[in-house]
């Protein structure tokens, strides 16, 4: 196994690995998790096909193309195979019984995409360790980070029944506003700089605000994605407790 091929999926299995260890009160089968990563890996081949459909209508204009490609075809294609496979696998699975479950499943998925996604990319490239270095720092976790957010509201819908049609838009609709605000920012930002050959013209400079702008919400990100994560563990420790005590809390005295 060359050292290419290792740094392209050992941020992968970091992060698997990692999210993994979080699941500390009931955690879910290995073979229902193997199933979720390579259908994220075969994930790749839908979104392909819907993201050159939708390069068709692409805007000529460098700027105008960079939010589109960043929004209508990577963020949307992406994040709508993702959450329609997820639904299809774990939906109705009887493992699928506590708050954290819709996390794990969510990104155990995604990062088989993200695995697919990296390998090309690295494989792929004139200077593989510099791909992997800045894809396994920021692609890989994004693609991570866009799986806790569609995971969290895929569990509060799959619990929260009086509020379930929200929560499963929402599981589709705020992975694919911060996984098309986190493209978009880099595809402008590379189109305004190789659109400008003067190092100091406007362009660059805006160019150079952007990716400040990308790196605030990364972070951002991450914040909100650690929240998530937080929340539902102790969410499914109540759960967990509820099970074991039920009827902790419980007035015996008969009036």
């Amino acid at each position: 196994m060359s050292i290419t091929f290792i740094s392209a999926i050992l941020p992968v299995v970091l992060l698997l690995i990692f999210i993994y260890r979080k699941d500390k009160y009931h955690p879910e089968p290995t073979a229902l998790l193997t199933k979720l990563f390579f259908v994220g890996c075969l994930s790749v081949i839908p979104a392909s096909i819907m993201e050159m459909l939708l390069q068709t209508f692409t805007p000529s204009q460098p700027v105008l193309g960079g939010i589109f490609d960043g929004y209508c075809v990577a963020g949307f294609s992406e994040e709508l195979c993702k959450l329609a496979l997820l639904m299809w696998v774990v939906w109705k699975s009887p493992y699928f019984d506590e708050y954290f479950d819709g996390i794990v499943y969510a990104t155990f998925l995604s990062l088989g995409f993200a695995c697919v996604e990296n390998i090309m990319y690295v494989v792929g490239s004139n200077d593989p360790m510099a791909i992997a270095l800045s894809r396994g720092l920021l692609a890989v976790p994004a693609h991570f980070l866009f799986a806790v957010i569609m995971g969290y509201h895929l569990s509060l819908a799959k619990f929260d029944l009086p509020n379930r049609n929200v929560h499963l838009r929402r599981a589709f609709l705020y992975p694919f506003l911060l996984h098309g605000t986190y493209d978009a920012l880099l595809m402008v930002s590379d189109a305004l700089t190789d659109g400008f050959e003067d190092e100091v013209s406007i362009g660059v400079a805006i160019s150079g605000v952007l990716m400040l702008v990308f790196l605030v919400f990364d972070v951002m990100m991450w914040r909100w994605g650690m929240k998530r994560i937080k929340r539902m563990q102790e969410r499914s420790k109540e759960q967990n407790f509820d099970r074991q005590h039920p009827f902790e809390g419980f007035n015996w005295d008969i009036q």
